[in-house]
């Protein structure tokens, strides 16, 4: 029999996750855009003139990838050949030059690509993140990916965006048992970056672990193709099947080593002064991160996902040196859905999770953002 009180409980509205997510982004973006505006002419002295708004954002890897997106991995002709373009994925060069072709302007190609996959990227955490938390877990985990000291790189014509639109909505799409699709995705996210082969690693896993029908497991090799057809295609420039690894080498002098020696080079780099000391510090607190969520991952026995973020873990701190550790923690979508689900339950200390983590990396944050736009590295 229906109470009184049954009766006139009001009956809270589904939740629409995707459009918080997205609410978040916009939001956010104005704020970078007032934030670059306002605290660059701050930091001004003198009589100095800002550099354009839009020249700010053609930094580093943005550079690099719109030389990709023009005249291809040759480089700027008559120049000398940058040895490390082919550690670059095809897919962002590709998704420049089809923008450009609209907006005539390889800056805002670019910056229009990272907004619109970033909002991609965005919907589909806080779908994810809401489907393995409580009814508010999705805005969170938005929120605390927002907020990461590295975010700047997700505004930034870098390819970070373009691979979570891809990578994010693939593993939902997993979640929801809908391999095709996830396969699709995760095809996408390998024309993107390298880390699409250890998202495709992890996709095979998920696949087991849901004791799915091995018929439907022909599905899972689409993502390794991309990652085939552009070794096949360098190997035809270079005669190199690992030209992208090579080209890590030759650009960045990243190679393999053990990882107590990695930290030690780092460990003596952090020592210095200036800002590439700033640098090599964060990089250190990010490879704790990543450490510390590898051994949660394993306790909560999220076989998937500790083979996700394990593998790229582990191939960063076995580099030469931490090199952009914390950047590509954006990347590690479990770190900021395990916060979301930290900072929502029943008890009321639990709300002050989200709230430490904002004022803790926040401000960082901000200054990385006024760094990167100043045309320093960051990571």
């Amino acid at each position: 029999m229906t109470t009184p009180a049954e009766v006139t409980a009001p009956v809270e509205p589904p939740r629409d996750t995707a459009t918080e997510g997205l609410l978040l982004w916009l939001a956010s973006r104005v704020g970078i855009v007032a934030l670059v505006v306002v605290g660059t002419q701050a930091m001004m002295e003198g009589d100095a003139v800002p550099r354009p708004f839009l020249e700010r954002w053609r930094n580093w890897d943005a550079n690099l990838l719109v030389t990709i997106a023009e005249h291809g991995y040759d480089g700027v002709p008559g120049a000398e050949p940058d040895r490390g373009l082919p550690a670059f994925f095809p897919g962002m060069p590709l998704m420049l030059r089809a923008v450009h072709l609209l907006v005539g302007d390889w800056t805002v190609a670019g910056l229009l690509i990272s907004f619109a996959a970033g909002a991609v990227a965005m919907m589909a955490l806080a779908r994810l993140a809401e489907f393995e938390g409580r009814p508010g877990t999705g805005w969170r985990a938005v929120l605390a990916l927002l907020l990461w000291p590295m975010a700047v790189f997700l505004f930034a014509g870098y390819s970070e965006s373009l691979f979570l639109a891809f990578a994010l909505a693939a593993w939902l799409a997993a979640r929801q048992g809908r391999w095709p699709l996830a396969a699709a995705l995760a095809a996408g996210a390998s024309c993107v970056r390298i880390t699409g082969l250890f998202l495709a690693c992890a996709l095979i896993v998920e696949f087991f672990a849901r004791r799915q029908p091995v018929r439907r497991a022909g599905w899972l090799l689409l993502p390794f193709v991309p990652l085939a057809l552009y070794s096949a295609y360098q190997h035809s420039r270079t005669g190199d099947w690992l030209a992208w690894k090579t080209a890590q080498e030759a650009g960045w002098g990243r190679h393999m080593v053990w990882p107590w020696e990695s930290l030690m080079t780092t460990w003596s780099a952090a020592l210095g002064e200036g800002r590439t000391a700033w640098a090599f510090r964060l990089e250190i607190a990010g490879a704790l991160v990543g450490i510390v969520l590898v051994l949660v991952l394993l306790l909560m026995r999220r076989w998937s996902e500790l083979l996700y973020v394990g593998l790229q873990v582990g191939a960063l701190l076995c580099s030469a040196y931490y090199l952009s550790v914390p950047r590509s923690a954006l990347l590690w979508w479990p770190l900021f859905i395990l916060i979301a689900r930290a900072s929502n339950g029943p008890a009321p200390w639990r709300k002050w999770v989200i709230i430490v983590y904002a004022l803790l990396v926040g401000p960082l944050m901000a200054l990385n953002t006024l760094i990167f736009v100043d045309g320093a590295w960051v990571g």
